[in-house]
């Protein structure tokens, strides 16, 4: 399995990306490190990463009442890595559309 999962387009990952130009969220393979992550993007973009920041969250459980009872349960756990590029590079995840 590949270290890049998918790219993060939300609203906020947008508002960080506007605020800062050259950062970028990816959703990543829990057992990879900062560095693999780093060599990942480059590969996969071509672009020079300068820092590579980590977050791992915990799946939430979650449950609800229906007609037919009670329904407990888990969402996925997932590591989210914000990467930082050189000045002057960007990252055009609409290209391929």
């Amino acid at each position: 399995m590949g270290i890049i999962i998918k790219p993060i387009i939300t609203e906020k990952m947008t508002a960080v990306t506007e605020k800062y130009p050259n950062r970028y969220g990816f959703i990543v393979n829990r057992d990879a490190n900062k560095i693999q992550i780093g060599q990942a993007v480059k590969e996969m973009y071509g672009k020079e990463v300068v820092s590579v920041n980590t977050m791992n969250y915990l799946g939430k459980t979650k449950s609800r009442n229906t007609k037919a009872g009670f329904i407990s349960g888990k969402e996925s756990a997932f590591k989210k890595a914000i990467v930082t590029l050189a000045n002057g590079e960007t990252i055009d995840f609409y290209s391929n559309i």
